[in-house]
C-alpha cells in the first residue's frame, strides 16, 4: 500500500514541477488551439448568413444546416453520417425486421453506389442484384457527388413502384439497366432446414430476431432429425449477410462457444475498450461447425466468422468476407434526429482486425456461375447406365436384409440429393460434403 502512495505522491510532484516550468507555452498553445476553433465556428457563421440571405432562392434553413453537419460526419469515413428523424425512425424499424425498400445493403465507393449484399427473398434479389454489384444511376439520374443517403433517398420510393437501376459488375464488359419493384421488405433473419443428417441455418442479418431464430430453429430441426446424436453437423451460411447489431453478434458466437474471447473493440481512448467473452453452453452439444462467408458477409458476420474461426470451433468456406471492421454508435440527438458515429474498431480473439482486409476463408471455394438449363436431347430412358442388376435374369443379391436394403435405398437418395443440391448451390454442397467427411471418419467411442 505504501509503495502505490508514493508512486502516486511522486507523480503528482513531478507533474507540479513540470508545470512550473512549461506552464506558459502549454497555456499559450491551449489559448491560440481555442480562439482557432471559434474563428473557424465564426467562419462557418458567416457563410450560413451569407447562404441564407443572399442565395439566388430561398432555403430551408433546417435543411441547410443538417446538410453541414451530414457532410461534415461523411468527410470522417464511409459508415459515419447524420440521420434525420424519418431516417433514424426507419433505422429502428429495420432493426425490428420490416421495413420499405428495394432489400439492398449499401455503401459507398469511388462516389458510386456499392451494394454490399441483397437480401434474402427481396425484389432486389429476384431481379438479380449481386454483391459488389456497382450502382451508377438511378432512373437514368447519375449517383456520383451524391452523399449515400441522398442516394439511397433517390431508390426509396412507394411500395409497388418501378425503379430502374443501372450497374456496373465486375467480369460484365457493359452497364446494363435492371428493373426493380419496390416492396415491403419482411426479414426472417434466421431460417433453419435439414439437408441429410446437417442442419443448414440460414441467417440474412442481425437485429433482434437473429438469436432467438438461432435457438428456436436449431432445436426444431434437430428434433425433426431424431435428436443431437442424428445431427452429424451444422452449416451456419452467413454469405450476403450485412450485419446488424453488435449483441446480437456476440450471442450467435456464444452459441457456439464454451469459453474464451469473442471480440474486442478498442475506441481512442484506452479506457474506451471493451472485450466480450463467451459463457459455458454449446446449443449443439460440440457437433462439427462450417460458416460459409463470401464478399456480401459483413459486419457483424464478420465478428461471428472471425470469433469461430480463431477458437477452430469452425471450418470457414467460401469467398472473402467485405472487410468492415469498425463499430459505429448511434447517439440521439435533440430534435428526434440521430447521429452514427465510428467510434471504435473490433478485433477478433487472436488480436487480428478485419478493417479493409476482410476473413479469408480456411478453404476457398468460388461459386460458379449459373448456367442456363441445356435442353435434353434424348429421354433419360436412352442414356440410362447399365448396370448388372439391368441386365435380364441377372441373379439377386442375398447377402442384405430388407432392412440393410432398405437403408440403400435411403443412403442413395441422400446421394442424390446432395448432387442436386451441386447443381443448385456449389458453395453449400461443398459445406455439408465437408461435415459428411468428419462424420465418417470421426471414432465412436
Amino acid at each position: 500500500m505504501k509503495k502505490f502512495v508514493m508512486a502516486a505522491l511522486g507523480g503528482t510532484v513531478a507533474g507540479i514541477l513540470l508545470t512550473t516550468q512549461v506552464a506558459g507555452p502549454l497555456l499559450a498553445q491551449e489559448t491560440k488551439k481555442s480562439t482557432s476553433v471559434y474563428e473557424q465556428l465564426d467562419l462557418f457563421g458567416n457563410i450560413f448568413e451569407r447562404i441564407r440571405s443572399q442565395y439566388v432562392e430561398e432555403v430551408d434553413t433546417n435543411k441547410l444546416i443538417e446538410a453541414a453537419i451530414n457532410g461534415m460526419l461523411t468527410s470522417l469515413d464511409p459508415h459515419s453520417s447524420y440521420m434525420a428523424p424519418k431516417d433514424f425512425d426507419a433505422m429502428q424499424v429495420q432493426t425490428r425486421g420490416e421495413f420499405g425498400g428495394l432489400g439492398i445493403e449499401v455503401t459507398q465507393e469511388d462516389g458510386y453506389i456499392k451494394v454490399v449484399s441483397p437480401m434474402d427473398d427481396t425484389p432486389a434479389a429476384a431481379a438479380g442484384i449481386e454483391a459488389g454489384d456497382y450502382i451508377t444511376h438511378v432512373n437514368g439520374d447519375t449517383v456520383q457527388g451524391l452523399t449515400l443517403d441522398d442516394a439511397v433517398d433517390l431508390m426509396r420510393g412507394p411500395v409497388g413502384s418501378e425503379i430502374i437501376v443501372t450497374v456496373v459488375r465486375k467480369g460484365t464488359p457493359e452497364p446494363f439497366d435492371v428493373s426493380i419493384i419496390r416492396d415491403t421488405i419482411k426479414l426472417t433473419a434466421v431460417r433453419t432446414r435439414a439437408v441429410g443428417n446437417t442442419i443448414v441455418v440460414r441467417m440474412t442479418t442481425f437485429n433482434d430476431q437473429t438469436y432467438p431464430g438461432l435457438e428456436e430453429g436449431l432445436k426444431k430441426t434437430s428434433d425433426e432429425l431424431g435428436g443431437w446424436d442424428k445431427v452429424q453437423g451444422v452449416v451456419l451460411d452467413l454469405r450476403n449477410n450485412p450485419g446488424g447489431l453488435l449483441n446480437q453478434a456476440i450471442k450467435v458466437s456464444d452459441a457456439f462457444l464454451e469459453k474464451g474471447e469473442i471480440v474486442s473493440t478498442r475506441g481512442r481512448a484506452a479506457s474506451d475498450g471493451e472485450r466480450f467473452n463467451a459463457t459455458p453452453g454449446d446449443l449443439t452439444g460440440g457437433k462439427p461447425l462450417v460458416v460459409l462467408i463470401n464478399g456480401g458477409s459483413a459486419s457483424a458476420s464478420e465478428i461471428v466468422t472471425g470469433a469461430l474461426q480463431d477458437h477452430r470451433r469452425a471450418i470457414v468456406v467460401g469467398t472473402k468476407s467485405f472487410g468492415k471492421g469498425s463499430v459505429q454508435t448511434i447517439i440521439p440527438l435533440r430534435g428526434e434526429g440521430a447521429m452514427r458515429l465510428t467510434t471504435a474498431r473490433y478485433y477478433t480473439p487472436s488480436g487480428r482486425s478485419i478493417q479493409a482486409l476482410g476473413v479469408a476463408p480456411d478453404i476457398i471455394v468460388n461459386q460458379p456461375p449459373r448456367q442456363p438449363v441445356a435442353e435434353e436431347k434424348e429421354p433419360a430412358s436412352a442414356v440410362k447406365a447399365r448396370t448388372e442388376a439391368s441386365l435380364r435374369g441377372a441373379l439377386d443379391n442375398d447377402s442384405m436384409t430388407e432392412d440393410e436394403r432398405k437403408q440403400l435405398e435411403d443412403d442413395r437418395a441422400r446421394a442424390e440429393e446432395a448432387a442436386k443440391l451441386r447443381e443448385e448451390d456449389y458453395q453449400l454442397a461443398y459445406a455439408v460434403d465437408i461435415l459428411k467427411g468428419v462424420a465418417a471418419i470421426e471414432v465412436k467411442p
